[in-house]
C-alpha cells in the first residue's frame, strides 16, 4: 500500500495541509516585513557575523 492511501483514510488531513501552509505563508510574509523594515546596519552587523572569526 502506498503513503497516500493512508492519508485518504485519515479524517480532516486536508486540515493539517491547510495549516502547516498558512504557518509558513505567515512566517514569510512576516520576515519579509521584518528585513525591509530593519536597520540598515544591523543588516550588515549580521552579514558580517561568519568573517568575524
Amino acid at each position: 500500500m502506498k503513503f497516500i492511501n493512508y492519508l485518504e483514510k485519515i479524517t480532516g488531513v486536508d486540515i493539517y495541509a491547510l495549516t502547516s501552509f498558512s504557518i509558513f505563508f505567515i512566517f514569510f510574509i512576516a520576515m519579509a516585513f521584518w528585513a525591509f523594515k530593519a536597520d540598515k546596519k544591523l543588516i550588515d552587523e549580521i552579514n558580517n557575523i561568519p568573517l568575524n572569526n
